[in-house]
C-alpha cells in the first residue's frame, strides 16, 4: 500500500517517510509475537515527518500554544499511517505513548476477564487516546484498533513530560480532556440507570454524529464504519435490541445504513426519541 503522507492534504509538510514502506495489518496477537524490530520494519515507525503547526493547533491536547510550542510538539512526534483492523496497542501493554488521530478512525475496546469485548469509545481527527495511562500505571487499560486506515502521531511519557514543562497550556488541556472523558462516562452511567434503551440508542447516535458526522444529501453522515454491536455496547444494551431499534427506525426512515455507515435522515427525530418525547 503505497504511502502519500508528503501530500498538504495530510496536514503535513515535506517529510522522509519512505513511500514504499508497505503496512500490513497486525492483531494484538500478533504484535505480541513479533519483536519491537520487525514490527518497525512492517510500520515505517522510524520515519521521520513534519506536522503543519495549524494540524497540531486544531488537536484539543495543543490547544492555545503559540507556534513556536507547536514546533517543538511536532519534532517530538512519532508518525505512522496504520491499515485498517491494525492494533495500534492493545490491553495491558506497558511502554505507553500519547496518541493522536490525524487521519480516520480508532475503536477503543476492553476485555473483561471473561474475555468478553465491549468497545468503550470512538477517536476521531483531532482526538487523544492512550494518554491517560501516562498517568496511572502506564499500562494501557483498553484496546486501540484501527476502524479504517489512519494516520497517527504519537509522544513518548518523556516527550510529553518535558513538552508539559515548557509548555504548561498543554498540562491544563489534559486536565480539560480529562474532565470531558469523565463527563461523558458520568453521562453514560446515568443513562444506563434512568433510561430505556431505545433512548440510549439515540443518544449514542447523535453523539457520533456530533463527533464525526458531516452534512450530505443524504443527511448527517457519521464518517466511520459501525457495526450494530459497537452500537449496542456504547449504548448499555444487547445486539438484538440495538439491531431491533435501529432496524425500525430505518423502516421509519429516520436513518440509513449502507456498508456499515450510518446516516442520519431526521436527527431532529432521534433527539426527541432520546430525550424522550416520543411515546
Amino acid at each position: 500500500m503505497p504511502s502519500d503522507i508528503g501530500s498538504s492534504r495530510h496536514g503535513l509538510g515535506g517529510t522522509a517517510y519512505d513511500n514504499a514502506t508497505a503496512i500490513y495489518p497486525v492483531c494484538a496477537s500478533t504484535n505480541r509475537s513479533l519483536s519491537s524490530a520487525r514490527i518497525g520494519s512492517l510500520l515505517g515507525m522510524t520515519a521521520k515527518a513534519h506536522l503543519f503547526p495549524e494540524t497540531l493547533a486544531a488537536m484539543e491536547l495543543f490547544q492555545g500554544l503559540p507556534a513556536s510550542a507547536l514546533e517543538a510538539v511536532a519534532a517530538a512526534a512519532r508518525l505512522r499511517r496504520l491499515s485498517k483492523d491494525f492494533c495500534v496497542f492493545s490491553q495491558g501493554d506497558d511502554g505507553v505513548r500519547a496518541h493522536a488521530v490525524i487521519e480516520g478512525a480508532v475503536r477503543i475496546a476492553q476485555s473483561g476477564s471473561d474475555g468478553a469485548q465491549v468497545v468503550m469509545r470512538f477517536i476521531g481527527p483531532g482526538e487523544m487516546f492512550g494518554t491517560v495511562a501516562l498517568f496511572t500505571d502506564g499500562r494501557y487499560p483498553a484496546d486501540a484498533i484501527a476502524l479504517t486506515e489512519i494516520l497517527e502521531a504519537s509522544w513518548s511519557e518523556a516527550d510529553l513530560l518535558d513538552l508539559i514543562h515548557n509548555h504548561p497550556q498543554i498540562g491544563v488541556n489534559v486536565i480539560r480532556i480529562i474532565g470531558k472523558r469523565l463527563q461523558e462516562v458520568q453521562d453514560r452511567v446515568r443513562e444506563l440507570a434512568t433510561q430505556r434503551a431505545e433512548r440510549r440508542v439515540a443518544y449514542a447516535v447523535l453523539r457520533l454524529a456530533h463527533q464525526a458526522g458531516h452534512s450530505t444529501a443524504g443527511g448527517t453522515a457519521i464518517e466511520f464504519p459501525l457495526r450494530r454491536k459497537d452500537l449496542a455496547d456504547i449504548s448499555g444494551t444487547t445486539l438484538h435490541t440495538a439491531s431491533r431499534i435501529l432496524t425500525g427506525w430505518e423502516k421509519a426512515g429516520l436513518l440509513i445504513t449502507e456498508s456499515q455507515r450510518l446516516t442520519l435522515r431526521q436527527p431532529t427525530e432521534i433527539l426527541r426519541i432520546a430525550e424522550g418525547d416520543v411515546e
